[in-house]
């Protein structure tokens, strides 16, 4: 199973170890891509700090993250799982995982990112601010720079089982699953159930909810109609739509009574 995530805005400060070594990061296709953006970003942040935060889309109160961009090669770096905060992260909650579950979570947690295409939760990385949305003046929108890069590295990434597809719209920008590979991803949706209307903010704390379900119970889904069977046995209200032709992705509606 590889679950992919979307990252946080918000970040843990970057460790006190050694700095980052791009090529010392899972799905080595993307080091080239990686250090483009990498380079770009920091010269951005070092040479103009009014100009990066405009194209950053920063505002005043943020005007330090220009700075953070600027010493990237230099900060030290931490585990991706503790340098991403947030609602997701939260619910998901890495850190208290028993020893089993953490090994499942290195292995199938894949994080999407505007700076980094896509990481593994150990993967050690600094803390940034350059979401997918943005447009950097030499490379463009990074949501369309990505697409190349990602579609020769991530067919292998996502080996020959299920892909649970948990990012939301800008980050699923940069990678759509495509042919045999569509037909076993699933895409979650998080609905209230009474009003059967899509949950915005706590959508994030559920989808983070149900990865750490699937990690703690060690189910392993061969596919997405499996994914819905375990889902169902582990407590949750799930509706399934299969695909109408081959090379689409499962959609999947999680329904919740509360939102919290």
């Amino acid at each position: 199973m590889l679950v992919l995530l979307p990252p946080s805005e918000g970040k843990a400060s970057s460790g006190r170890g050694a700095p980052l070594k791009p090529e010392s990061l899972s799905l080595p296709a993307l080091t080239d891509a990686r250090e483009a953006v990498l380079d770009e970003l920091v010269e951005l942040c070092a040479a103009d700090e009014e100009k990066a935060r405009e194209v950053l889309g920063l505002s005043e109160g943020l005007r330090g993250e220009v700075a953070k961009n600027a010493e990237l090669r230099t900060a030290g770096a931490r585990p991706a799982g503790e340098v991403y905060t947030g609602v997701l992260y939260d619910a998901l909650d890495l850190a208290s995982l028993e020893p089993a579950a953490k090994r499942r979570a290195a292995r199938s947690l894949l994080v999407f990112s505007g700076l980094w295409g896509a990481v593994r939760v150990t993967d050690r990385i600094p803390s940034y601010r350059c979401s997918m949305g943005v447009k950097l003046p030499g490379l463009g929108a990074l949501g369309a720079y990505w697409r190349a890069p990602m579609a020769a590295a991530m067919p292998e990434a996502a080996g020959d089982g299920l892909v649970l597809d948990l990012r939301s719209a800008a980050y699923a920008a940069a990678w759509k699953p495509k042919g045999e590979v569509a037909g076993r991803t699933a895409t979650v949706r998080v609905l209230h159930a009474p009003t059967r209307k899509v949950v915005s903010h706590f959508n994030k704390a559920t989808k983070g909810r149900i990865v750490r379900s699937l990690l703690s119970a060690g189910v392993a889904p061969a596919g997405p109609a499996e994914l819905v069977e375990a889902l169902r046995d582990l407590g949750y209200e799930v509706e399934a739509q299969a695909p109408a032709k081959a090379g689409q992705a499962w959609a999947l509606d999680v329904l919740v009574e509360e939102i919290h």
